[in-house]
């Protein structure tokens, strides 16, 4: 079992930045991809990035690519999302998950997630 905590999200001006974090119960991200989703009010959660840890490859929604960084940091068995320019439009809740499969943008290969944190971008 991995526990996921996500945490970073807030309100900011369009435009602007934020850096959300996932932190896991275990010891090691190591076997894992480990992704970010979202969900705005009223939409289907979407996939937004990921990391292969093994590897460091990164994949990203379009939507976000140049804007958005992932990374991670394997002492700290923490994922980041870097997020720069900020968009109303990248207003939802964030979620971490863990896959121990590399199919970035399946929701269901990722088997252990986070609660969730809010993102508001005003425009």
């Amino acid at each position: 079992q991995v526990q996921l905590v996500e945490s970073g999200g807030g309100l900011v001006q369009a435009g602007g930045s934020l850096r959300l974090s996932c932190a896991a119960s275990r010891r090691t991200f190591s076997g894992y991809a480990m992704g970010w989703f979202r969900q705005a009010p009223g939409k289907e959660r979407e996939f937004v990035a990921a990391i292969k840890w093994s590897s460091g490859s990164t994949y990203y929604v379009d939507s976000v690519k140049g804007r958005f960084t992932i990374s991670g940091d394997n002492a700290k068995v923490t994922v980041y999302l870097q997020m720069n320019s900020l968009k109303p439009e990248d207003t939802a809740v964030y979620y971490c998950a863990a896959a121990n499969t590399w199919v970035p943008k399946k929701e269901s290969q990722y088997q252990y997630w986070g609660q969730g944190t809010q993102v508001t971008v005003a425009s």
